[in-house]
């Protein structure tokens, strides 16, 4: 019965299927047989892993594992210390792994969470109330205002029963709710007559009877839905993961075929040459760039946080950099989710209204002159839709605005506020309260002496109440129609004048003589912000799509205001439903409005463009955005008016609900894979340099320039200073007009790989001329040794410079703006004279003192690999004509 579309039942037959009535509802015996046959009310538990293994899981990474290699080769070259080092931060590397996730698990607890804990229900013929989750198939369930529905409910019972369902929908206004079998095969939130788990009763009564629980609920199916959602590894991490084992294979392979060719070749001794060709693996292995790499994330993690942007794990900060795609939600996302009232149309006047959401600051201007006929129109107009309204506005602690009751209704008390006009507080006498059935409410009132039927309601249906003849109505029609077409929610208003002895109101005292008042244009409006940031994605080379459950002329209308799409091109849900994946690709590339969408439409979606390598940001606020944004590349929530379980769901969280927020934080991520661009660019010279020294030793068979353990200490000392002033580097110029770096491009490309290569070449080069020289003149072995390392070290920190912009030239106006790379610099620089002077370094490191000439070396090969690269992105630049 799960899959039984019972909105397209009629009452009798969905009664008669679970053999149960509205009077008696089921026995217990039935109850009982039923919850054996279909389990409790409450979605399945998790299996969970054990915490230990889940912790190690995050060992199982290549570059944990280079970062384990290199601790072994240190431990087995006896220093303890740099081995503890390393094995500390992959530790640190998994602790932050772990914690990502056990957040992540949260989502579908927060779904279960969601499950109401009591429910009123008809058993044996009498009312009682019950724990949720013994709720069963066939249960009749009591509705009432304010309270959550437990299950999923065909309504066979409702009055004036409205219910909120934007988290499973979309849908901004709460639905009027009826009991009438509808034929077609309609979307979730046409379904007028069905009641789903989790969304709230805003006013009225009902009564339903349960056809689905638990994991069979809509709910339910979005709780499975995430379950089975794979969630995507994020590019860098994919990159990263690809280059540490070609770096792993590439070393172990290097150093094998090395020492072959040492041992049977220049006739090494094997125990020598043993610790020459690890000195080799341990200057090879970038042992240090996990950490650089976590370290450049997480000041991202922390600037992005002071943008009211929460990343909730590393390398989405990376992600956002190259996301191409953005589907968003529109209610609260792209919108306010506060209904406003942007037109009144009168007889003799048309107004323009501004401000937006409920707070009333914003004027009534009229688009043509007033006069006292006019004025006195509006004034009878906001009387109207002041008095028959049940909403109220009032401000929180904080001085925001908020409205109890209707978001339509709340909007025209926002609307009275802002004229300068004294608009009555008129008590109701008597009043019909409004009902989909008739679609208007009324009040009748005493106002000015006078007794008075003030009414509004759905245009069509004053009209009928207003006109008799069809040519006056057709002017309206016409105005109708215009209006509607801006995507805006129409409302109508007027009234009636009766005898003084009137104190009752009924149907019939509505059927005619109404006298219109006007019409006013409601429309949820888009965030001011949000266009803005539209356009500054759309620059950025990032499409932005936008998915909602609006109907499909609201969600052009607004899709045209806010800059995506042209107004008169959108695509509904069930269209979608019916298309095969090549088709849903299309779709997804030729429309950029999507609306009457279900849950499944948006993942779709998203896994349509995935499948063709767009990276894909997802944003929303509602439990039926949760598997599209766990789904995504990065799934973006909002923090205000966000659910929990879109926000355990996504990668990150919007502080502000602020969609600009979005276009920092992409700003923020290109910046940072910018930055860890340039830290490999520096980082892998050092590996290399010392390598190819290495290696040119061994096969020219000279003395090895460098000892594993100066080795080691160059590895450590860099990756501790000089390493990380890369990462404060600010956002390189023209970064946010480039599109979109496609999914698979490499992190080096073949340019990087040039750079790195011709600048180990440079440095290695320049170092084993020198030594061969200074060989000749007779210096200690000691003394050799340590300008070998001092000339690594210089050549190190002029490269630094090199690396701080990609195609500018290192000095220009910027130079000085990252304090970082100087603070840093002077420190490894005080290091180094710490070792070349301070005799207890000399031990350990086996150095020596230098003189003042002896330094001219390393200083004379730093400031020529600093010159020689500057020549070649000069060269690169305006003759190649490539840019990094």
């Amino acid at each position: 019965m799960k899959n039984e579309k019972w909105h397209q039942r009629s009452i009798d037959d969905t009664l008669h299927a679970f053999n149960t009535s509205i009077n008696s509802g089921l026995s217990h015996e039935q109850v009982e047989a039923n919850q054996s046959t279909y389990g409790l009310n409450a979605l399945p538990a998790k299996r969970e892993k054990p915490k230990i293994i889940k912790f190690f899981g995050h060992f199982n990474d290549i570059l944990i594992y280079v970062l384990l290699v290199a601790a072994a080769i240190t431990g087995f070259l006896g220093h303890f210390l740099d081995m503890s080092v390393i094995i500390l931060v992959a530790v640190i590397n998994a602790i932050i792994g772990y914690v990502q996730e056990s957040r992540a698990e949260k989502a579908l607890e927060s779904i279960r969470k969601m499950m109401t804990s009591e429910a009123v229900v008809i058993r044996d013929g009498r009312s009682q109330t019950i724990p949720g989750e013994q709720l069963t198939i066939g249960d009749i369930v009591i509705l009432s205002s304010g309270e959550k529905i437990p299950a999923d409910l065909r309504l066979i019972e409702a009055n004036n029963l409205k219910i909120e369902e934007s988290a499973l929908t979309g849908e901004s206004v709460p639905v009027q709710k009826n009991i009438r079998k509808i034929t077609e095969d309609a979307v979730l939130g046409d379904r007028k007559n069905m009641a789903y788990s989790s969304s709230s009763i805003t006013s009225g009564s009902g009564i339903g009877v349960v056809v689905a629980i638990g994991k069979d609920t809509e709910l339910g199916k979005i709780n499975q839905a995430m379950t089975d959602t794979e969630q995507m590894t994020t590019p860098l991490m994919q990159q990263t993961g690809q280059f540490g084992k070609s770096v792993s294979i590439g070393i172990v392979v290097i150093s094998i075929a090395i020492y072959l060719f040492g041992l049977f070749y220049n006739n090494y001794p094997a125990g020598e040459l043993l610790l020459s060709v690890i000195a080799l693996a341990v200057g090879a292995i970038p042992e240090g760039l996990p950490a650089v790499i976590s370290i450049i994330l997480a000041l991202g993690v922390q600037s992005m946080a002071k943008n009211n942007a929460i990343v909730k794990n590393l390398p989405s900060v990376e992600t956002l950099g190259s996301v191409s795609v953005i589907c968003t939600d529109k209610t609260g996302t792209l919108t306010k989710n506060e209904m406003t009232v942007t037109s009144i149309d009168l007889m003799h006047n048309r107004y323009e209204v501004t401000g937006t959401g409920y707070e009333p600051i914003g004027e009534i201007i009229p688009k043509h002159t007033e006069t006292p006929e006019t004025e006195q129109e509006l004034y009878q107009f906001l009387t109207c839709v002041k008095t028959v309204n049940e909403a109220r506005l009032s401000q929180d602690e904080n001085g925001h605005f908020q409205i109890t009751g209707e978001p339509t209704e709340g909007c025209l008390m926002t609307l009275v506020h802002k004229t300068n006009l004294e608009i009555p507080n008129l008590q109701a006498i008597d009043k019909i309260p409004f009902d989909s059935l008739y679609k208007y409410m009324a009040y009748l009132v005493e106002d000015q002496g006078k007794k008075r039927i003030y009414i509004k309601g759905a245009p069509d249906r004053i009209f009928d109440r207003v006109f008799t003849n069809s040519d006056d109505r057709q002017v309206w029609e016409d105005k109708l129609s215009v209006i509607a077409k801006e995507g805006k929610r129409l409302i109508a208003a007027g009234y009636k004048d009766v005898p003084r002895d009137t104190t009752t109101l009924s149907h019939d005292d509505l059927q005619s003589g109404i006298t219109l008042l006007g019409l006013v244009g409601i429309i949820d409006p888009p965030r001011e912000s949000s266009i803005k940031a539209v356009k500054e994605c759309q620059k950025a080379g990032i499409a932005v799509k936008m998915i909602t459950g609006d109907h499909k002329e609201t969600a052009m209308a607004i899709g045209k205001q806010l800059g995506i799409g042209d107004g008169t091109k959108a695509i509904e849900g069930r269209e979608l439903d019916n298309m095969n994946e090549d088709a849903l690709y299309e779709a997804a590339i030729e429309y950029d409005v999507f609306a009457r969408t279900s849950p499944e439409n948006k993942l779709q979606l998203v896994k349509a463009l995935q499948k063709h390598d767009e990276i894909t940001s997802m944003t929303g606020d509602g439990v039926n955005d949760a598997p599209a944004l766990k789904r995504a590349d990065i799934g973006v929530a909002m923090g205000i008016k966000g659910t929990e379980v879109s926000k355990d769901a996504a990668r990150m969280i919007l502080v502000d609900d602020n969609f600009e927020t979005i276009v920092d934080a992409v700003r923020e991520g290109r910046r940072v894979y910018d930055n860890l661009k340039k830290t490999i660019l520096f980082i892998l010279p050092t590996n290399g340099s010392q390598g190819l020294l290495i290696l040119a030793a061994i096969l020219f068979g000279i003395s090895i320039p460098l000892t594993p353990v100066q080795v080691l200490w160059v590895n450590m000392v860099t990756a501790i200073t000089i390493s990380f002033a890369l990462a404060f580097e600010p956002l390189e110029p023209g970064a946010m007009n480039r599109k979109p770096r496609h999914k698979s491009t490499p992190l080096l490309s073949h340019y990087f790989l040039f750079r790195i290569l011709l600048v180990s070449v440079i440095v290695a080069g320049g170092i084993l001329l020198a030594n061969m020289y200074l060989s000749h003149l007779g210096l200690h072995k000691t003394v050799l040794n340590t300008i070998t390392l001092q000339s690594l070290v210089f050549a190190l920190i002029f490269h630094l410079f090199n690396c701080r912009h990609l195609n500018q030239f290192a000095i220009n106006q910027d130079f000085f703006k990252n304090k970082v790379a100087f603070i840093v610099s002077g420190l490894l620089f005080t290091l180094q004279l710490l070792i070349t002077y301070v005799p207890f370094f000399n031990t350990i490191l086996k150095t020596a003192p230098l003189t003042f000439s002896q330094w001219m070396i390393p200083l004379g090969i730093g400031t020529a690999v600093f010159i020689l690269i500057e020549i070649e992105k000069w060269i690169t630049r305006n003759i190649f004509k490539y840019e990094a």
